[in-house]
């Protein structure tokens, strides 16, 4: 069979992915923390054919080899509320779920008091006694972790709410983004990320939340512009198969 239905046909399941994460993109346009991925693209094994008086490229097409984070245009919105909290700069807050250990990454920092009872042993006691603890959380159940690491406890609810009295939210890094898995709730970190650490570049703005940076112009203009691409992909390979169809009926 024709290379060329090969090539269109990859071209057009790619341009499908594509459509994908601008999609993906234009679903979270009002989602606070939200970063918005940009797709990338790489050429597959080409080789060349002898022409009359040249060499004639042929390969199988191009791939998206990656959907990286895009970390600029930092916009916040302020709400005067001591419980909502930015990062200006490079850096996410960290979850950890109680329930299962996991621990996702997020840039979006409207939190809340989760009023959990614990069970402890006072010292020199043996009886053990149930106390009720405020954690910072975000509203799922999961706690804000802190620059220690830990689970941030909070001693005076009242003044938390307060705009001006910080709480010790830790902002946590990577040293690079690249392949950072972006699942609903929340992100994680693959191999290539390297070990998280405490940012040293990202700074907690308090009463304000960050406003995500996708560009809904921009992201319209690229679904029309793949769809377009998507369609020519589709008419090719019709062409392609209508031409294997005619030399096949001349045998």
């Amino acid at each position: 069979m024709d290379m060329s239905f090969y090539t269109c046909s990859v071209g057009a399941h790619q341009q499908q992915r594509r459509l994908d994460i601008h999609a993906n993109n234009i679903a979270n346009v009002n989602n606070y923390g939200f970063k918005a991925r940009r797709p990338s693209f790489s050429v597959l094994m080409t080789g060349s054919l002898r022409g009359i008086n040249e060499e004639l490229a042929r390969g199988a097409g191009s791939r998206l080899e990656s959907a990286e984070m895009d970390q600029g245009s930092e916009e916040f919105w302020g709400t005067e509320r001591g419980l909502d909290y930015a990062i200006e700069g490079n850096g996410f807050f960290a979850l950890l779920d109680p329930t299962t250990g996991e621990y996702r990454y997020t840039r979006e920092g409207s939190f809340t008091l989760s009023n959990v009872e614990e069970e402890i042993i006072p010292e020199d006691d043996i009886v053990p006694q149930r106390i009720y603890r405020w954690y910072l959380s975000d509203g799922e159940g999961r706690y804000v972790l802190g620059t220690d690491g830990q689970p941030i406890v909070v001693e005076d609810p009242t003044e938390a709410h307060l705009v001006g009295k910080p709480l010790p939210i830790g902002i946590f890094d990577f040293i690079n983004y690249n392949g950072m898995l972006n699942q609903y709730n929340g992100m994680v970190p693959v191999a290539k990320n390297g070990q998280v650490a405490l940012g040293n570049s990202g700074k907690l703005v308090q009463g304000y939340l960050e406003l995500s940076n996708v560009d809904y112009a921009y992201e319209i203009t690229k679904v029309v512009e793949t769809q377009r691409s998507f369609q020519y992909m589709l008419r090719m390979v019709q062409t392609s198969d209508e031409i294997t169809t005619t030399v096949n009926g001349l045998r």
